[in-house]
């Protein structure tokens, strides 16, 4: 692990960690649990939800989060994947869909996350044991993790209340996992930078939203277990 990269070779991933793939030329990563016996829990979107609207940034997340393994040609393993949605587990091939293996950092400190180039490889919280995470995820695969919102609550969201069982508290809030909400916050006042100033103060106010935003810094923020979690899905 370092700075430049979290890549990871498959022979060093233990149960219970925290994974994810790149896609689309470094776009968008997915992200997952990595169970152990060569198989990840990750939580997906419908691939009809966005099909022909939507932004994007959506299109991208539903393709991204799917197989791209053919109907015709489907995993020996896993079989046809490309029609299911929500918490599924497929091994470890399918979820790469042909991208390398970088694993996510717990626990990092505020130099090492502030000089991360990327946000969504690292945080500053701190992982609870495999058992834990593992209890979580296989948990949320049997009774799900709500509907899929690029923005509120998707793969990354997943992974990291898995690894944590944390979730931000509040009436205003950009994701369980508060990921995103730096990416909007930088977005924002890319926009309201002039092109001279744009590349230094974007990245800058990017990196300072990023770590007052993380799961780790923030107070507003509980332990909530796994299965309350869900019941709270089911109240809607």
């Amino acid at each position: 692990m370092g700075v430049l990269s979290n890549k990871i070779e498959r022979e060093n991933l233990k149960p219970g960690d925290h994974i994810y793939s790149w896609r689309h030329a470094y776009i968008y990563a997915h992200h997952g649990i990595y169970v152990g016996e060569g198989n990840v829990i990750h939580f997906t979107s419908d691939p009809g939800q966005n099909s022909g609207k939507g932004t994007v940034v959506d299109r991208i997340s539903v393709s991204s989060a799917s197989s791209s393994r053919p109907m015709d040609n489907p995993c020996p393993i896993c079989g046809d994947q490309s029609n299911l949605n929500g918490v599924i587990t497929s091994c470890l091939d399918c979820f790469l869909s042909g991208g390398n293996l970088y694993l996510f950092e717990y626990g990092v400190t505020r130099s090492f996350f502030l000089a991360q180039v990327r946000g969504s490889t690292c945080t500053l919280a701190s992982s609870d044991p495999p058992e834990d995470v593992i209890h979580r995820a296989k948990y949320l695969l049997q009774n799900g993790f709500g509907s899929y919102d690029i923005f509120k609550n998707n793969c990354v969201d997943f992974a990291i209340y898995c690894k944590t069982g944390l979730l931000v508290i509040g009436s205003i809030s950009v994701g369980r996992s508060r990921q995103v909400a730096s990416f909007l916050v930088a977005a924002a006042m890319a926009v309201i930078s002039n092109p001279i100033t744009y590349l230094t103060t974007s990245f800058s106010i990017y990196c300072v939203a990023r770590y007052y935003s993380d799961i780790g810094v923030r107070s507003d923020v509980e332990k909530v277990a796994v299965e309350s979690l869900v019941e709270m899905f089911k109240r809607g």
